[in-house]
């Protein structure tokens, strides 16, 4: 099969896709088509499937500039304004209250370098360990978000979001076969763009 990317926005017009891209290409194509297109438009950010409103109004300079930003999840690395003080050097950690038994805690500061690195080994590894796991069951989400805001009055609605939560490819692929066609494969790129096998197999 060949690899399914997934934009990180998408705006559909009714059941028609309008445009897919970064959040500023997706606004300016929405700004281009208002006035000619009658059905309501809704942006959804693929990432969770969920709609988002955006002001659209001015130019597109504008528009642009009163967009969302996206999270930073990369420490800060721009040079410091204050002379750095003694310690270790802040490497993005964020500080934020933990409530254990205290047997953890114990276990936790018997480890070599104390809870704080135990801690953060922990959650390592079980990020890899269950990377897949967390990646398909947000894909899954996503597509089902989606599918409740544009497909939640089609036929078959309840029992395709059974086959997609049973991971039933096949079934679910034949219950949303007669859904608009924009429609369905946006809720089949969501839900599988990162397996290697095909609904339609």
């Amino acid at each position: 099969m060949t690899e399914m990317t997934v934009p990180p926005f998408s705006a559909f017009a009714g059941p028609k896709l309008l445009a897919s891209g970064p959040l500023a290409e997706v606004a300016i194509a929405i700004k281009i088509a208002t006035g000619a297109i009658a059905d309501p438009i809704i942006i959804f950010d693929n990432a969770t499937g969920r709609s988002l409103d955006l002001d659209l109004r001015g130019s597109h300079r504008e528009i642009i500039a009163r967009l969302p930003q996206p999270p930073t999840t990369e420490p800060d690395t721009e040079a410091p304004t204050e002379p750095r003080g003694r310690g270790r050097p802040k490497l993005g950690v964020v500080a934020r209250e933990v409530t254990l038994l205290p047997r953890h805690w114990d276990w936790l500061g018997a480890r070599p370098g104390g809870a704080s690195v135990a801690l953060r080994k922990l959650v390592e590894d079980a990020r890899r360990a269950n990377g897949d796991r967390d990646r398909q069951r947000a894909a899954r989400d996503a597509a089902y978000h989606f599918m409740s805001t544009m497909a939640g009055n089609l036929p078959n609605f309840e029992e395709a979001s059974r086959a997609l939560f049973a991971d039933d490819r096949r079934r679910f692929a034949g219950l949303i076969a007669t859904w608009p066609e924009d429609i369905r494969d946006h809720i089949i790129k969501l839900a599988f763009s990162d397996r290697a096998e095909s609904t339609s197999a």
